[in-house]
């Protein structure tokens, strides 16, 4: 013998599907969009600012893939939030010091940061090629 489902289903309303989350269920996607968006950034911008692509946020945005160490860092100090707060929602999050103008130059001062490590590892490989150019 079947067993006959007779439970009435009720139509879907907007409250209804309203997602049943909050900021202690927000995900590193959520928390990094909401930190991006509370300092007036677009993706394109904090892409640039990161010097990664813009195709690289969206992917952290939409949880599809976290950053490395590095540049989880580098995230916290541009969107100036505390990265335990970026990685679990725990402590100072968006609005928190300091100021404004302060973030831009520590964005700013990552991003040099950043440049640096790069040249510094150009200038090695262009080392090694001068002195094997120079040995032979």
């Amino acid at each position: 013998m079947t067993d006959i489902d007779n439970t009435e289903t009720k139509p879907e309303t907007a409250e209804s599907a309203a997602p049943k989350w909050g900021d202690d269920h927000a995900t590193f996607g959520d928390r990094l969009a909401a930190a991006r968006e509370a300092l007036g950034l677009s993706p394109e911008q904090l892409a640039w600012r990161l010097g990664v692509r813009r195709s690289t946020i969206a992917t952290w945005e939409d949880d599809r893939a976290e950053p490395r160490a590095n540049r989880m860092q580098m995230l916290a100090g541009i969107l100036n939030v505390s990265l335990v707060w970026l990685m679990t929602g725990e402590g100072e999050g968006p609005g928190g010091a300091p100021a404004p103008a302060a973030g831009e130059l520590i964005a700013e001062l990552e991003l040099l940061k950043s440049e640096q490590q790069r040249l510094a590892q150009r200038f090695a490989r262009f080392e090694t090629r001068l002195r094997a150019a120079l040995a032979a």
